[in-house]
């Protein structure tokens, strides 16, 4: 049985011709975490990619690792591979008797255009550090040292610390995993709904200030370069918004909450990044954040001839 056609969430607009589209599935929750909007298939569940790696860090809390500031927002990264990002992950490394090789995440450029043809200019190459998930890993092999775990199988599902991930995951979303496959990075992924994840993320901003699950937001809220980048959409929403805990996902996954605990999150089925910044600026602007660095978010000009000739717009 062939699954129903998802709602077109974005346009792709050309010299005033609609020439593509992007559908997806989109969730909005209200401060009582109600749902007050949803549209495709918000309730079945779906890979979140790196929009689960606050869970991921409040797992790595929960197994007693001592994390704060840049170093737990770190934990909790997609880093853009900028030159402070690298450098703190080695840090961190060495502060628990670690080596790069020790970690399981592929070897790579950044992310980041500027920071990858820096380190190409130097003659580096692709490293491990360099690897968007290399601090949520350093994390990961840091708490199997403090609990004495093993750490050549620190991926394997069966490990203590992955099926520690795996309750936190379901205590924050409320809801059982429905399958485990394997991230871009090689760490275990789990599937859950898109309410979930939305609810998992207003459960952290309203969460018991000191709690884990509060101190992976907070510092998230407080060190958002170390979570992206300078020059990435999830750095500039919690700097400029004020309690804002944002985090994006591959495949066009992303998740929103506001400080009052109104919560968001989506997904575009053909996984287009291009489509994420106009689908959450209009999804901010619904929620009613009044703040300039949505119409910045919202920016996906098309180019011809190196001209700007049209956008990628949201179309619901």
């Amino acid at each position: 049985m062939s699954s129903p056609i998802s709602p077109v969430l974005a346009e792709v607009v050309r010299s005033g011709f609609v020439e593509g589209h992007h559908r997806g599935s989109l969730v909005v929750l209200d401060a009582d975490g109600e749902v007050t909007r949803s549209l495709g298939a918000t309730d079945e569940p779906c890979f979140p990619r790196s929009s689960n790696k606050p869970m991921q860090a409040v797992a790595a809390l929960r197994s007693g690792l001592e994390l704060s500031g840049e170093r737990l927002a770190l934990a909790a990264a997609s880093h853009a591979g900028e030159e402070f990002h690298q450098r703190l992950v080695a840090t961190m490394l060495g502060e628990h008797g670690l080596t790069e090789d020790q970690l399981l995440c592929p070897v790579d450029l950044p992310v980041d255009r500027t920071a990858m043809e820096e380190q190409l200019a130097t003659g580096r190459g692709r490293t491990r550090i360099a690897m968007n998930c290399s601090g949520k890993h350093t994390a990961m092999l840091a708490a199997c040292v403090h609990n004495g775990w093993p750490l050549e199988s620190y991926l394997d599902p069966a490990h203590p610390l992955q099926r520690r991930i795996h309750e936190e995951i379901e205590a924050a979303t409320g809801e059982r995993v429905a399958h485990t496959g394997v991230d871009g990075c090689g760490a275990p992924l789990l599937a859950f709904s898109l309410t979930g994840l939305a609810r998992a993320f207003r459960s952290y901003v309203l969460a018991e200030p000191g709690s884990p699950e509060r101190r992976v937001a907070d510092a998230m809220r407080a060190h958002p370069e170390y979570v992206a980048g300078t020059r990435l959409t999830d750095t500039w929403l919690m700097r400029e918004v004020p309690g804002a805990l944002a985090k994006a996902g591959a495949e066009g996954v992303q998740a929103v909450a506001l400080a009052d605990g109104r919560a968001l999150a989506f997904k575009i089925d053909d996984g287009a990044g291009r489509a994420r910044g106009p689908v959450l600026a209009a999804l901010l602007r619904e929620l009613g954040v009044d703040s300039a660095v949505v119409a910045r978010i919202g920016e996906a000009p098309l180019y011809g001839g190196g001209e700007p000739v049209g956008e990628v717009r949201a179309a619901f």
